[in-house]
């Protein structure tokens, strides 16, 4: 078996995709090692989960930088550090909840979650947004990023309705069980497999 391929997971916050592509990467057939996760912000449970499971940790606070293109730069290069001599050297927003500049995305690509069927409901609020619009049906995208705010290229996605009574938090959790399964097998399929990009669509190898 070739060795697996190594990543970088970006957290803000309780790591629960994270932990997802940490229980994931314990197998060895899953092709993928969390070569570190790093945080914008320190003491959060994302990095305590890394921490258990032996993977080394990094924090690259936005307050500790001049402006943000010298964050980015400072991000940019913590990243080419723990990958160093990869290409695509990839790196996963799992829960990341800062918007990532060109440093970034020119050393790097970048796959993110998020919890809505994009391009419906783009930003921080997705479920929220998705329930005031009254829609039927919402569900989670998985996606490359690009300089906007998740208006790069589908990878995948997955459908959940929305149930009679449902709130914010109830929504969220069930997209957040789909969601992490979809990041998971998508994780684990475009990093071993690699794929194509044409005219915005993207085929999985």
């Amino acid at each position: 078996m070739s060795a697996a391929r190594p990543v970088v997971v970006l957290v803000s916050g309780s790591g629960t995709t994270l932990q997802a592509l940490v229980d994931a990467a314990a197998d060895p057939s899953y092709g993928v090692r969390i070569a570190a996760v790093g945080a914008d912000r320190p003491a959060v449970t994302g990095l305590a989960r890394a921490e258990r499971a032996g993977i080394p940790t990094f924090v690259c606070r936005v307050g500790d930088h001049p402006d943000r293109r010298a964050w980015d730069r400072a991000m940019a290069g913590l990243l080419v550090e723990h990958l160093p001599d990869v290409d695509p050297r990839w790196v996963v927003s799992a829960g990341f909840m800062k918007v990532l500049g060109p440093a970034v995305l020119g050393c790097s690509t970048v796959l993110n979650t998020h919890p809505a069927l994009l391009p419906a409901f783009p930003g921080a609020h997705a479920v929220r947004d998705a329930l005031a619009h009254g829609v039927a049906v919402t569900g989670c995208t998985v996606h490359l990023v690009d300089a906007g705010v998740d208006t790069g290229p589908i990878v995948a996605q997955r459908a959940v309705p929305v149930r009679a009574g449902d709130t914010e938090e109830s929504l969220h959790e069930r997209i957040k069980v789909v969601e992490r399964d979809l990041l998971v097998r998508t994780v684990g399929r475009i990093v071993t497999h690699g794929y194509t990009l044409t005219d915005r669509k993207v085929t999985l190898l």
